[in-house]
């Protein structure tokens, strides 16, 4: 007898207590200082020890001669142009040649052509940029890190996460946007 009214004392108070109103869960705390904070300083530190990593990288190329842009990136050029003709400008529709290549010259992905219309379509980061430095007939070598190409999510097939590339790009032809419009 005692163990059924124990029972039915235990019994009651679950009832009880679980029949309070629920209660609404509560962001989780980090502390003093912001999560996302602390993720931003994370990654500055990882994207300057990657810079750095580029850079003697790049001091240890005797031969070429490395420019640095104002995008994040370095270039060299393979072939320049001598003549003086214009770089593309947005809305242009460039034809060019590229390769990508890991920092240790292995091929990622073969030479491939395409088509692409400058400041209105996606396309890696950099070359984004880089391609409005370029004159017709120029190739050039890109150093593009992570953050600057395909950065914490790779490509999802052959380019890693957080992995820095090089990619040789030539650009073929330029049609500029009055071209476009009249085709």
């Amino acid at each position: 007898m005692k163990h059924k009214t124990i029972l039915f004392i235990l019994i009651t108070l679950l009832v009880v207590v679980s029949c309070e109103k629920p209660e609404a869960r509560r962001p989780k705390q980090h502390g003093t200082t912001n999560f996302y904070d602390e993720v931003l300083e994370e990654n500055k530190k990882l994207n300057a020890l990657e810079k750095e990593r580029l850079e003697k990288w790049i001091s240890q190329d005797t031969i070429a001669e490395y420019k640095t842009s104002p995008h994040g990136f370095w270039y060299t050029y393979l072939t320049k142009d001598t003549l003086g003709l214009s770089s593309p400008k947005p809305e242009d529709v460039v034809l060019l040649s590229y390769s990508i290549s890991d920092m240790s010259n292995g091929l990622i992905y073969e030479r491939r052509e395409k088509t692409y219309k400058v400041d209105k379509e996606d396309f890696i980061p950099a070359l984004q940029e880089g391609v409005k430095l370029m004159k017709k007939g120029e190739t050039i070598t890109f150093v593009i890190p992570s953050y600057r190409a395909f950065g914490v999510t790779g490509d999802g097939n052959k380019i890693a996460v957080n992995q820095p590339i090089q990619s040789t790009v030539t650009l073929i032809d330029i049609k500029s946007k009055k071209d476009n419009e009249i085709n």
